[in-house]
């Protein structure tokens, strides 16, 4: 069994690796992945031709639709998005798509973007939401890929600063309930 250990950036391939790729795409074997499986970094599974492989990657990222792995004898496997159940919301309007991408966004679920819809993973609590929101929503089966969090290299966490002007107004209600600054604020405002 061939144990695939190195991602490949597709962008940078040889021509000949092109071509062994190119030939995997004609001849259809490739590996079709679910979500799930591609955020793993270590799984067995099955080519398009049940040949069967490992994947030991580092732990990174989630693999992408497209990504090429590499074995220690260069031997090649690009991995495709499968196909799986996802929920399809659509919106009358843009700002309803909007509204209901921020309510997702904010319960962090994993989601993919397009135009015109909004896809996640089934979730029967998240789609009655969206109904009371005016949403609506069909099942589908369609290739997954959510967006990835904008503080990638960051270990998944957030950072901000919490320097302060002490001669600064403010105009809206400021709350730092959510964590200790150790210190107190002069507004050069009063809040009623």
């Amino acid at each position: 069994m061939n144990i695939y250990t190195q991602r490949l950036d597709p962008s940078t391939l040889s021509a000949e690796q092109q071509a062994v790729i190119e030939g995997q795409k004609q001849a259809e074997n490739f590996l079709y992945l679910d979500f799930d499986t591609r955020q793993r970094s270590r799984f067995k599974a099955e080519t398009q031709h049940q040949e069967s492989i490992g994947v030991d990657l580092p732990r990174t990222e989630t693999i992408k639709n497209g990504s090429v792995l590499a074995d220690h004898q260069g031997n090649l496997i690009q991995i495709m998005a499968a196909k799986q159940g996802l929920i399809k919301v659509t919106a009358d309007n843009n700002f309803d798509l909007m509204k209901g991408a921020y309510h997702l966004g904010n319960r962090h679920v994993p989601l993919m973007l397009t135009p015109t819809a909004l896809y996640f993973e089934p979730d029967h609590v998240l789609e009655a939401m969206l109904h009371q929101l005016g949403l609506h929503t069909q099942a589908v089966q369609a290739p997954f890929e959510p967006e990835t969090g904008a503080y990638k290299g960051n270990q998944g966490g957030h950072s901000h600063s919490h320097s302060h002007n002490h001669n600064h107004n403010h105009n809206h209600n400021h709350n730092h309930s959510h964590h200790d600054h150790g210190h107190s604020h002069t507004h050069g405002n009063s809040h009623d």
